[in-house]
């Protein structure tokens, strides 16, 4: 995981000048028309200040396939949670977004006075741009995003608990209200990081005991709370045990799911005090195939298995990053999880976007992401696949290639984690058709077409400067059409190795 940024304290203004902006940036709508330098605003807002990747119909007219409601989804008792990290939601002081805290600090190689210089900036993507509100902001944005993972079917956030006090254990609480408001039948499953926490068996025990009284807290049916450690294997068996011992003691009975950096190396010792397993999972389309081995152990052992589903993972500011190979990691992953049966899923991650791996809706990728989720995660909570009704198409692929030189003076730079899969420079059309239509592809001065068959397809062509589109048509006429927001440049400011997404079912900007 990576290592929590330190909230920003707010900055000092009178309340009347506070009051001012907020009332202007809830009834005027904020005017975003100067790009932030190095961040790809720019272009990322429509000339009324609103995000252009924003949603133009509602969540299941956007998305090929009519999403089930969530009753119907819930009655299989297969769950799907998104990991939350607290350290990066949907705004950190209020302020518009051309000039907020992601903005100023983590997109700008020179943010933070410059300690992110080195890599060109903490992060390349944020959360989809949100305006200013008056009032209690943190938890109506917290509310925004528990719809937002409510309406893609997923059915709870397994929340990352860095810290014990402070910031992101605020955030947390508010994060439980904010869940049990929204729908109470959203579960926040409690997931204590052992890579940052440095604690005692009775004092986790005793936090746990208080974060255990919102009724949001997810428990089994029997009523067991469970608590699903990142890292688990940090401390031994014995050790869990305890922490286990101090909550029986308060009159709570645990289910402990931990999260394995290493499984197979951890499930034997810790069958006996656990309910069911996890792992965090690999991040190339190439690394999927220990699944089935994985979900066989576990089933062994008498445990239920989570499956990790992700998207991508690049970390500038730890020099990693895994070849996601466009969609082929999230479709690889989904399918792992389909196939060989697991009981619960974890999308890794909601939020991260220190590490790249967000699934929800972000500047860079619009929905994306998150409405591609929703067609597996149907077929994974149904067991039949969506029948789809509507013809659309995603189009990903990265702004630059993978060995584009930054700019002066950022100087260490992602390498391909060991394991990976080869780099590949390409633009993937993912197309869900109801029926056979010819699919045009534009990258650059490039255009190409195909013929693609009904139901689910990958098509990919080379990479290539300047801009992407793609259409589908069938008997003359356009079905479905999307143009991508970012060009591709072959002089990068700033390594950039994530993949971009836009779908055709989000074009609009109401």
């Amino acid at each position: 995981m990576a290592q929590a940024p330190v909230r920003p304290s707010p900055h000092r203004r009178s309340a009347r000048a506070r009051r001012l902006r907020i009332l202007l940036g809830c009834l005027l709508g904020v005017a975003l028309i100067g790009a932030v330098a190095g961040t790809g605003l720019a272009g990322g807002f429509d000339r009324a200040g609103r995000p252009a990747a924003a949603p133009d119909k509602g969540t299941s007219a956007a998305l090929p396939f009519d999403l089930p409601d969530a009753g119907r989804l819930r009655t299989s008792g297969k769950l799907v949670f998104a990991h939350y990290f607290t350290p990066y939601p949907l705004s950190l002081d209020n302020e518009p977004p051309e000039s907020d805290y992601y903005s100023r600090n983590y997109l700008k190689s020179g943010g933070e006075k410059g300690k992110h210089a080195a890599y060109g900036g903490l992060l390349r993507d944020r959360p989809l741009p949100t305006g200013p509100r008056a009032g209690d902001w943190e938890r109506a944005n917290l509310e925004q995003e528990v719809r937002t993972a409510r309406d893609a079917g997923i059915d709870g956030f397994s929340v990352d608990i860095l810290s014990l006090a402070g910031p992101n254990r605020k955030r947390l609480d508010l994060l439980l209200e904010a869940a049990h408001a929204v729908d109470p039948d959203f579960r926040i499953m409690l997931m204590p990081d052992m890579t940052s926490l440095r604690t005692d068996p009775a004092t986790l025990a005793n936090a746990l005991a208080e974060m255990a009284k919102s009724p949001a807290a997810h428990r089994l049916a029997d009523g067991r709370l469970v608590v699903s450690p990142f890292k688990a294997e940090a401390e031994q068996p014995a050790w869990w045990s305890q922490v286990m011992d101090h909550l029986s003691r308060r009159g709570i009975r645990t289910a402990l799911v931990p999260v394995f950096l290493d499984f197979r190396a951890n499930a034997q010792k810790f069958a006996p005090i656990s309910h069911g397993f996890s792992e965090w999972g690999n991040r190339s389309y190439t690394s999927q195939g220990g699944s089935a081995e994985d979900v066989s152990l576990a089933d062994s052992l008498g445990k239920l298995w989570m499956q990790p589903v992700s998207v991508q993972d690049a970390r500038p500011n730890q020099g990693v990053y895994d070849e996601a190979g466009n969609t082929a990691t999230l479709r690889a992953s989904w399918h792992a999880a389909i196939d060989d049966g697991a009981d619960w899923v974890q999308l890794t991650t909601w939020n991260d976007y220190s590490e790249g791996t967000q699934f929800a809706p972000s500047l860079h990728n619009g929905y994306t992401y998150l409405d591609l989720s929703s067609y597996y995660l149907t077929r994974f909570k149904t067991g039949a696949w969506p029948k789809i009704v509507r013809d659309t198409v995603y189009l990903t692929s990265r702004v630059q290639y993978a060995d584009s030189a930054p700019a002066a003076g950022q100087w260490r730079l992602m390498r391909l984690r060991p394991g990976s899969a080869t780099s590949r420079d390409s633009v993937e059309a993912l197309t869900f058709l109801k029926a056979p239509a010819t699919l045009t592809m534009t990258v650059g001065s490039d255009t190409r077409t195909a013929r693609v068959a009904e139901g689910v397809h990958a098509t990919l062509v080379p990479l290539g400067e300047g801009n992407r589109a793609a259409s589908l048509s069938r008997g003359g006429a356009t079905v479905a059409s999307v143009r991508a927001q970012y060009p591709v440049k072959r002089t990068a400011q700033v390594q950039d190795l994530q993949y971009y997404g836009v779908s055709s079912g989000r074009t609009g900007t109401e």
